[in-house]
């Protein structure tokens, strides 16, 4: 904004009030006493331009940005850290709470899964705690133990929220009211849970029953007053509950939300992160109750986007050199990235529609290959439209 005031600009501005009859030359008392003034005014007025520029949102650098954001409660998601499958031998092993080691990270492990597996957890946050899969060594002697090893990501680790993450954040507070589990307020709640990446919301999501086959016929009353007091009583219990409810009309559709998600690297999530959203925001054990962060009265399932195996057959032309044995790897590659980028899209987008000319136009940036044609889509030349709750899953390429 005030790019413009520059020294000799003001210096020029401050010599021209002063009158004609005196020396302004430079090197004359008068240019000599305006001269240093002209400098600090400069400094001030850029101060001034870089003031501006961090009050506004749009503008501000990171550290001001935050500033900004704690005006709307928010604040920069931070960084979390990987959670890891161990399995360790002999099963009979007890690991909890045990440091081990595997190149340059260091894990400890937190909870048992089953006998010879536990969760393990990178003591580094962010998204490098990913990366390490293979044999631990312990830092500390583990009486018995003959074998340890990083298997499986369960909850990826985040890195701490990017500034223009953050900033979009900050925008959309002002458009997007989160309140009272509407769609805003799932996406935000669920979103800022560590290790999930995309949320996709769906109300009523077993509206497909009609409440009023949920109340019992006279075929099912004689059916349940023949069988009830010959179960055991944990079943009695339940299907008498189930029975008086759908006789007193209480079943009905209303209050149930489906959650969809991704983990935080955009690919489909663990039976674990899917456990630690569901009871994060409804507790199955209190399902409706509100003890989660979902309102009293909303049942919520979560699930993990359905992955759909996408096979590429392709006939390709090499130049001289080059050819499937020595270009596989970044055909791999090209055709794995573009499936990333479209599960990131994944949240924001209706469906995913998986095409064959954006394929093709990787494949064709590779050094080596000069031509492509008769590109199939798991068996059939056209793009591939997917549900709304599915992703495409790289299943491999091959030649046609």
């Amino acid at each position: 904004m005030y790019e413009s005031m520059t020294y000799d600009v003001i210096l020029k501005r401050m010599l021209d009030r002063v009158s004609n009859k005196l020396d302004k030359r430079e090197g004359s008392v008068i240019w000599d006493t305006h001269s240093p003034t002209a400098i600090e005014l400069q400094i001030l007025y850029l101060e001034l331009d870089t003031l501006i520029k961090e009050a506004y949102g749009d503008t501000a650098s990171r550290d001001f940005l935050i500033l900004r954001c704690k005006e709307r409660g928010i604040a920069p998601r931070p960084a979390t850290y990987a959670v890891l499958k161990g399995v360790f031998t002999p099963a009979t092993v007890d690991v909890v709470g045990k440091r081990f080691s595997l190149e340059t990270a260091n894990f400890v492990v937190t909870e048992k899964i089953a006998d010879g597996e536990y969760q393990v957890r990178c003591e580094e946050s962010g998204t490098g705690g990913n990366q390490f899969l293979g044999s631990i060594i312990p830092i500390d002697y583990v009486d018995g133990l003959i074998s340890a090893e990083l298997v499986e990501v369960l909850i990826p680790g985040e890195d701490e929220e990017d500034t223009e993450d953050l900033r979009e954040r900050y925008f959309n507070s002002f458009g997007d009211r989160a309140f009272g589990g509407n769609v805003h307020d799932y996406l935000e709640k669920t979103n800022a849970i560590p290790g999930v990446g995309a949320t996709r919301v769906t109300r009523v999501w077993n509206g497909d029953i009609a409440p009023a086959d949920m109340i019992p016929s006279s075929a099912v009353t004689t059916w349940y007053e023949g069988i009830i007091g010959e179960v055991n009583p944990d079943v009695q219990f339940w299907l008498s509950s189930v029975y008086h409810a759908g006789e007193a009309k209480k079943l009905t559709t209303g209050g149930t939300v489906k959650l969809t998600i991704l983990d935080s690297e955009f690919g489909v999530p663990t039976e674990t992160l899917i456990q630690t959203v569901q009871t994060a925001i409804d507790p199955e054990i209190n399902a409706g109750e509100g003890y989660g962060l979902a309102p009293i009265g909303h049942v919520v399932t979560v699930e993990g986007a359905a992955p759909v195996n996408v096979d590429v057959k392709t006939n390709i032309t090499f130049d001289v050199g080059f050819g499937w044995a020595n270009l596989q790897n970044s055909i791999d590659t090209a055709i794995s990235d573009y499936f990333t980028e479209l599960r990131r899209q994944w949240g924001d987008s209706p469906y995913l529609i998986v095409r064959i000319s954006q394929i093709e136009t990787r494949i064709l940036a590779i050094k080596g290959i000069v031509d492509i044609r008769d590109t199939e889509l798991n068996g059939l030349t056209e793009n591939l439209t997917l549900d709304k709750l599915q992703v495409p899953v790289f299943g491999g390429v091959s030649e046609t």
